[in-house]
């Protein structure tokens, strides 16, 4: 007898799934499209005031005809003051749809942030739980306090406007009072800010007539226009070649000491976050499974998990006949097990492993790890 395929949906139920996904993704757009509300309802207090966003279980779903995607599923951790806090992980893991969450930028209405809380401090000194903000209110804060440089600057500018007119909406849109002269002068200012040689030429060019680092250039100026207090980079260098990844990665570094403000730097490269990350979150399958600070991580990684993506990177003059790659694949994510989600593919894997998803053990005040090899060591210590 033929084994039934416990993935297959049937059309009634396809039809039963998306008429429940209706009904839900109205509501939450209903939520967001809310105006004149007090604003004691999206109001919230810091865990830490020296953080200047704390993310608490997080959970961004997106609700498909064939069931619902857990996307981010209970993300915790947090973004100190004038840190650079780097999120790492493999292509679908959760880390982009955590960035886009924080500027509420998740495609909707089939994504929506369905739980948890983005608590974040702004420079009026009130903290404003981003889940729960109305998106008018979200528009104020969105590119003033909080920025976002994408992983494609040529798809991030608009083909048919300038250079110059892309940047001055920044400006006349967030700073009041903003003239066109005013604009125009601040642009000219980023634009030389960032690195670029001739920035008045530049400020009358098209996207297409830049290379690709002078539009991700573009696109860094463009978020530092209104002087957010934190810069979201997804994954700033990937469309970039050698050389230009290490050009952008120094005026990152440059811009961290000339603003008052926080970076938080998705990558999937472990080597552009060991340069630059003071602490490393470790994304898989939507949840955190390790974080800590940059040397904790680096030198002493906990997670199976995270051993496996240290061993898959290349190192300079060390041969190998075959780079190492983690067995197996990511779990479905509409139909996720109970047990640990990286079990299946781990080559340590215990019998604890086959039990409830392990809880977020303190390995260090700043190292945390979820991973039941770490709950039988301690116990193994303490016996």
């Amino acid at each position: 007898m033929a084994k039934k395929d416990s993935h297959y949906i049937s059309a009634k139920d396809m039809r039963a799934i998306a008429k429940e996904n209706r009904r839900i993704t109205r509501a939450f757009e209903k939520k967001k499209a809310r105006k004149n509300i007090p604003e004691s309802e999206y109001l919230s207090e810091m865990k830490d005031e020296n953080n200047i966003v704390e993310f608490d279980d997080l959970k961004t779903y997106f609700y498909t005809d064939v069931g619902t995607v857990k996307a981010v599923d209970g993300v915790t951790f947090s973004v100190p003051q004038g840190t650079v806090v780097g999120v790492v992980g493999e292509s679908g893991c959760g880390k982009s749809v955590t960035s886009l969450s924080l500027m509420q930028l998740v495609q909707g209405p089939s994504g929506q942030i369905s739980g948890g809380e983005i608590r974040f401090k702004a420079s009026d000194g009130k903290t404003y739980n981003i889940a729960q903000m109305p998106t008018n209110v979200m528009n104020r804060l969105r590119g003033k306090e909080i920025a976002m440089i994408f992983q494609e600057p040529m798809t991030s500018l608009n083909p048919i406007f300038k250079i110059g007119q892309q940047l001055d909406e920044v400006v006349l849109l967030h700073e009041a009072g903003a003239t066109a002269e005013r604009a125009k002068a601040r642009s000219i200012e980023m634009l030389g800010l960032v690195g670029i040689s001739d920035p008045e030429r530049i400020y009358g060019q098209y996207p297409h007539e830049l290379s690709g680092g002078m539009r991700q250039r573009v696109m860094i100026a463009m978020a530092l226009s209104c002087e957010p207090r934190l810069i979201v980079a997804d994954e700033p260098t990937t469309a970039l070649d050698v050389t230009i990844q290490a050009q952008i990665l120094d005026l990152f570094r440059n811009i961290r000491e000339k603003i008052n403000g926080s970076i938080m730097l998705i990558t999937h490269d472990l080597g552009v976050i060991a340069e630059m990350a003071d602490y490393v979150v470790v994304m898989y399958a939507g949840r955190v499974i390790e974080q800590g600070t940059a040397e904790e991580i680096f030198k002493n990684p906990m997670h199976p998990y995270t051993v496996g993506l240290q061993k898959s990177k290349p190192v300079v003059n060390q041969k190998v006949d075959r780079l190492y790659s983690i067995p197996g694949s990511v779990p479905n994510p509409v139909d996720m097990p109970t047990y640990c989600y990286f079990r299946d593919r781990c080559e340590r894997a215990c019998e604890a492993c086959a039990g409830e998803y392990p809880e977020m053990y303190q390995v260090s005040p700043t190292h945390k790890v979820a991973c039941h090899l770490w709950d039988s060591k301690k116990k193994e210590g303490n016996e």
